[in-house]
């Protein structure tokens, strides 16, 4: 499955598992590679809608993702 922005890498593997630093890796990622503010937020509405596992699947989903 291609992610929506695959020029946009976030790190998940060997950092911090806890769900705010993922969502902030996220979001950061987003905003270096140039994301308008309306998609940003359309991410993080989107990604905690629901459980931790739900975050992830959602940023694999969107990102491209380590």
């Amino acid at each position: 499955m291609t992610p929506k922005h695959p020029s946009i890498t976030v790190q998940l593997t060997g950092e911090d598992g806890n769900a705010f630093a993922i969502l902030g890796r996220c979001k950061q990622a987003a905003q270096a590679g140039g994301l308008a503010k309306a998609d940003i937020d359309a991410f993080l509405t989107e990604a905690t809608a629901g459980d931790y596992d739900h975050l992830l699947q959602t940023a694999m989903r969107w990102f491209d993702t380590q």
